[in-house]
């Protein structure tokens, strides 16, 4: 996954309220030392698949947290990284996870928080979806119609960067903004011709077989990787905690990629949280498909500047956001 995984956000969305609502108003010193001198870490709650469930189910994570004098309290749930990274300024959120793409959005806006690991773009998962029997059979068959994207998100960089690499101008496109939660019905309604989306919302609209990518991450040369973030006083604070979380990631990411079918209902096999059926046989193929949760490297890094740079001449952010000055190297952390 995927840090924290895809498949973590397949909890109910929340928005900052939700987020923080557990997050009280604490100073960072207050709300990380509890009883004891454990260290409390604030996390999304992972909901019913991925790394972090399984975590929280069989009690693994609590382990992993316990050996550095640590413990987990699980705050609001997973969902988009823009209101995440409010919540780690205002000190309500200690870890969240997302793409580069919302990252360097978010980092323009006076961050409190870095990003503390990488996993490589997804191959398979992502990309510009269209529904079954759509006339649209290449990127640039999109000249002239609508596609729904998150702004400043996964999605409309998807979107421009397709584009650009087709040689299709961004004008030619209308981009429509809309939250991820709310785009499959409009999508399926046909009020949008198509859909630039990875695989949290993409799994269940091809499982459907009502749709199918027209490129996918492959295609449209994406350097959409997937961040782990913490708040940055947390990181001064604990870097013990943080790499413990790290190693516990990285080891049990390479874990869920060898067996994803281990990670999927890891609460319940039933209602709005499980994925059945074709869907879960696309879950798996993605997950097998996919990246693990590794340190940030030099490569790495080079692709971020790349994306920053691409935000930047696209209009996404009004600059080119300084991405290497908000990065940990988890191995140096101390």
């Amino acid at each position: 996954m995927r840090p924290l995984t895809p498949l973590a956000a397949l909890a109910a969305l929340a928005v900052l309220s939700t987020v923080t609502a557990c997050g009280g108003g604490s100073t960072g010193a207050d709300a990380s030392k509890g009883a004891g001198g454990t260290v409390t870490v604030r996390i999304p709650d992972p909901g019913n698949a991925g790394v972090l469930a399984r975590g929280k189910k069989d009690g693994s994570l609590d382990k992993a947290l316990a050996a550095v004098g640590a413990k987990v309290a699980w705050t609001g749930s997973a969902g988009p990284f823009a209101p995440a990274a409010q919540a780690m300024n205002a000190d309500q959120l200690d870890i969240a996870t997302g793409s580069i793409t919302s990252g360097i959005t978010s980092l323009s806006q006076s961050p409190g928080f870095a990003f503390f690991t990488a996993t490589d773009p997804d191959p398979v998962g992502e990309g510009i979806l269209v529904r079954e029997g759509s006339d649209i059979t290449s990127v640039s068959d999109l000249v002239g119609r609508k596609v729904a994207v998150n702004k400043g998100g996964t999605g409309e960089y998807l979107l421009l960067k397709a584009l650009a690499r087709a040689g299709v101008p961004a004008d030619k496109v209308e981009r429509v903004y809309l939250r991820p939660d709310q785009t499959a019905a409009v999508f399926n309604a046909g009020q949008v011709d198509a859909w630039a989306v990875w695989s949290t919302y993409a799994v269940a609209e091809i499982g459907s077989g009502k749709a199918h990518f027209v490129a996918d991450g492959t295609a449209i040369g994406s350097d959409n990787y997937s961040l782990n973030a913490v708040r940055s006083d947390f990181a001064t604070r604990h870097p013990e905690v943080v790499k413990a979380l790290y190693r516990y990631l990285h080891e049990n990411s390479a874990k869920e990629k060898s067996d994803p079918a281990a990670y999927l209902n890891v609460f319940t096999d039933a209602g709005p949280t499980a994925v059945n059926g074709k869907a879960k046989e696309v879950q798996i193929d993605f997950t097998r498909r996919g990246g693990t949760v590794d340190p940030i490297g030099a490569e790495d890094i080079k692709r971020f500047e790349t994306v920053a740079r691409f935000y930047a001449e696209q209009k996404v952010t009004p600059n080119k956001v300084d991405i290497a000055a908000h990065l940990l190297d988890i191995e140096k952390l101390s």
